[in-house]
């Protein structure tokens, strides 16, 4: 048929090419829409050495109408979450796609064509491509830009991935405070705030700049090992982490690097970063040739900011220690003068962390959803 949809793997360097462009097409106009960048994103979709492919795989295919691209999508296979969870489970990402449900369905079914090839027979997503990177799919919230490392998509994708029958896995919540509440927080939680550190001897620092890589490794390590009870997470690999802490080095601001500590262990941390995604938007997701001066002009004159990292060990996690955290953003908030603070994302299932942000006069502002099918 002369107007079929056909899907094939990216075979060389054009296709590549095309699978990175598609979505500069996809959102012409959309002025939320931030572009990846792309020195990053290569890795992430395994078109240059990283990380996460060293036990795990993926595969990237195009959908072509009449010979014109017109949706594109990766199948992982998740080796750490296969080991983890047994649970015949691989996933899809980086989906990208006009709205054509025909291209949709097409793109689906060569996913699930690969993993069933590798005896894999249930599928979620999206994840860009874990967990531990961009993840959900945006269902509500669509009024702003999404903040850095979020997830963003045209309104019609949650009709084509509910139209080929995945169903609802999971939501996850963006929670957004502003500087104008603060008054507020102060008066209501310092005294409790100063009961638990009391009751607790717990002490709260920011990262110490003098110990710059050691630190930004703790705060890596803690958060590792704060996941292990939530749902669909995998810790990331020794290799994983090292990459994940060089690229942070560049990217924090060490006010917005918060630990909680009892008898000088590490058991609890935040990490906020400043929204780069303006800048991103700025140079067209390019690093190269002077992209990266605009990226660093941002640590330096920032608003806004995300919350990337909120998190206690288990067995400190019912002691109020994000309540501290939070409290312990309120100097840094008043120093750079921010005025917008998210908290994302948070998922439907984590009622500790939800009411934790609740309590402390947050808003959901923006709804993301993992979906799942199976055969």
């Amino acid at each position: 048929m002369a107007n079929s949809v056909e899907v094939s793997p990216l075979k060389g360097f054009w296709d590549r090419r095309e699978f990175l462009a598609l979505p500069w097409r996809i959102y012409k106009g959309d002025e939320n829409w931030i572009p990846p960048l792309l020195c990053t994103h290569k890795g992430l979709i395994g078109f240059k050495k990283d990380a996460y492919y060293l036990r795990n795989q993926i595969q990237t295919f195009l959908a072509r109408r009449n010979g014109k691209v017109v949706g594109r999508i990766a199948a992982i296979l998740n080796q750490g979450h296969l080991d983890l969870y047994n649970d015949n489970r691989g996933f899809f990402g980086f989906f990208e796609c006009e709205d054509d449900q025909e291209a949709a369905n097409a793109l689906f079914d060569a996913a699930r064509a690969w993993l069933r090839e590798k005896g894999i027979h249930n599928i979620r997503g999206p994840m860009n491509p874990s967990m531990n990177h961009e993840v959900g799919l945006l269902i509500d919230g669509f009024h702003n830009s999404p903040m850095f490392m979020m997830t963003y998509n045209p309104k019609y994708y949650e009709r084509l991935i509910e139209n080929y029958g995945f169903q609802k896995a999971q939501d996850m919540y963006a929670f957004v405070g502003y500087l104008d509440m603060l008054p507020g927080i102060i008066s209501k939680y310092t005294h409790l705030a100063e009961k638990i550190k009391e009751r607790f001897n717990v002490k709260i620092r920011k990262m110490d700049e003098s110990r710059f890589d050691e630190e930004v490794l703790m705060f890596l390590d803690v958060y590792n090992r704060s996941i292990s009870n939530t749902w669909g997470y995998v810790p990331m690999s020794p290799e994983e982490l090292k990459q994940e802490a060089n690229g942070l080095k560049a990217l924090l601001v060490p006010d917005l690097a918060i630990c909680a500590e009892i008898d000088g262990k590490p058991i609890g941390a935040l990490i906020c970063l400043p929204d780069f995604n303006p800048a991103i938007k700025k140079i067209k997701g390019r690093l190269f040739p002077f992209g990266f001066i605009t990226l660093l002009n941002t640590k330096k004159h920032f608003q806004e900011i995300r919350s990337i990292s909120a998190n206690v060990l288990p067995e400190y996690q019912m002691m109020g220690i994000p309540l501290l955290l939070l409290q312990a953003l309120i100097p840094a908030a008043e120093k750079w003068g921010i005025n917008k603070a998210e908290f994302s994302w948070v998922l439907e299932s984590n009622h500790y962390s939800r009411g934790s942000l609740e309590k402390g006069g947050t808003k959901c502002e923006k709804t993301y959803r993992v979906y799942d099918i199976g055969d």
